[in-house]
């Protein structure tokens, strides 16, 4: 089987990267050099904007560094230019981060000032960074519908779920939403259970950044309620999110396992204070952290001596990345009908939720897309958050798409970590007034 899958995936393939500069870009690079012969990579194109060429040079030269080691002919080219980069590319794969860390520690302190949650894909933090992205992903979406009609977006920008959600609304590509925090559960409970990770299936439910763990099964058979009441996740299992105490108490109370994200939401003020030390010791938001990781990173990416995927990645906070938007283009172009977990349209999979509704799911694979895998109604404890959650999603989308202020605030009205009408209010004249060189769309006629 691995020999013909070899034979059908020798079709030469052009991928772009957009956000190309960014320091996962060696894992993907490395992903794609251990898996040539499935998909045979003839030519990677690194996209970025002109802030980011210094950094896009640097992810250039070392990926040919690799690409040199590995003995393989994958050409790695770089560019500013977007359309140019587009034509002809089989697979897209997004991952940029519009205004750069600078506004991702605005997206993480502004709300602080209200004593909410300062984070960058969920909150308010996260609602200010959909605004800034959805308008560029869909200028991308258009190109690709007249450049390279026939490729696939697999979209790893952050907040996956609303980015995916607008392209699903506003565009005719094909695209899949992708996250790595599914995997990273998968992984983790494999560790735990002492597993080999072929023999764990997880059903997942929910949004992206939103789900929970329904249901785990061990070669077939269902051993969820078994996990319930053992010692897991004593430790978050991700960097960027810290471990709260409760987390484990809680598991076995709702009898679902919840993705680290939605300690924003089950433990709000925890967090709020964490993060409130954090800057009152003066050690900054977690943007402040990945600034520094970042410039340890592309000094060991500069060095013409490193020619492998750096250790100190793995700090970064973007575990199993390459594995998961891999793994999962693999499946489309070699039809192999494996099961992902991804952002994609819900197509009635979840009972509470409308068809065109983004969520994170179970998936079957292959060269026609992902496929929605049935799961139900929502477990009713979960219910009415995650419809609100989607309500906020879909005000986020038409916001950023149309300018709003009225959408924009029952955006923020109807996100669970905004509380009140004022405080909703007021955190979006400040999110807009400090993101208003990137909301031109905002902004009054004649400005």
């Amino acid at each position: 089987m691995d020999y013909f899958r070899g034979v059908l995936g020798m079709e030469e393939l052009k991928f772009v990267i957009i956000g190309g500069g960014s320091s996962y870009t060696p894992e993907l690079i490395e992903g794609l050099i251990e898996r040539y012969g499935i998909l045979t990579a003839s030519e990677v194109v690194l996209v970025d904007i002109e802030e980011g060429k210094e950094k896009v040079n640097i992810i250039k030269e070392l990926s040919e560094r690799m690409v040199k080691k590995s003995g393989l002919n994958i050409k790695i080219t770089a560019t500013m230019n977007r359309r140019e980069a587009l034509a002809g590319a089989a697979y897209v794969i997004t991952q940029f981060r519009v205004g750069g860390l600078d506004a991702r520690s605005l997206d993480e302190k502004i709300p602080l000032k209200y004593n909410t949650v300062g984070q960058e894909t969920t909150g308010p933090g996260g609602f200010a960074k959909a605004l800034r992205t959805v308008p560029v992903i869909l200028a991308i979406a258009k190109d690709m519908e007249e450049l390279c009609p026939d490729a696939w977006l697999i979209n790893f920008t952050n907040p996956s779920g609303i980015v995916t959600e607008a392209v699903k609304t506003y565009s005719s590509i094909r695209c899949i939403g992708l996250c790595n925090v599914p995997i990273n559960m998968e992984r983790y409970l494999a560790e735990e259970l002492n597993i080999s990770i072929d023999k764990i299936y997880c059903e997942f439910i929910g949004l992206n950044h939103l789900s929970w763990i329904k249901k785990v099964y061990v070669e077939g058979v269902d051993k969820t309620d078994e996990l319930f009441n053992q010692p897991l996740f004593q430790e978050s299992i991700l960097k960027n999110i810290p471990s709260i105490k409760g987390s484990k108490e809680l598991i076995n109370i709702l009898k679902l396992i919840p993705s680290p994200y939605l300690d924003y939401f089950y433990f709000e003020k925890a967090m709020v204070e964490e993060e409130l030390e954090s800057m009152n010791k003066g050690m900054g938001t977690r943007a402040d952290k990945v600034k520094e990781i970042e410039s340890e990173l592309f000094k060991i990416y500069a060095n013409p001596e490193v020619n492998i995927k750096p250790a100190q990645l793995s700090e970064r906070g973007g575990s199993l990345y390459s594995e998961a938007a891999l793994s999962l283009i693999d499946s489309i172009h070699n039809n192999t009908g494996n099961i992902h977990v991804v952002n994609v349209p819900n197509m009635g999979a979840i009972k509470d939720l409308s068809e065109s509704d983004v969520i994170e799911t179970n998936c079957i694979v292959n060269k026609s897309g992902a496929h929605p895998i049935a799961s139900g109604s929502l477990p009713e404890v979960v219910r009415a958050l995650v419809i609100s959650v989607k309500e906020y999603e879909k005000y986020a989308v038409k916001a950023a798409v149309c300018g709003d202020r009225d959408l924009a605030f029952k955006a923020l009205l109807n996100n669970p970590l905004v509380h009140g009408a004022d405080m909703a209010q007021a955190l979006m004249e400040e999110i807009l007034e400090a993101n208003k060189k990137y909301l031109p769309n905002f902004l009054p006629k004649g400005e």
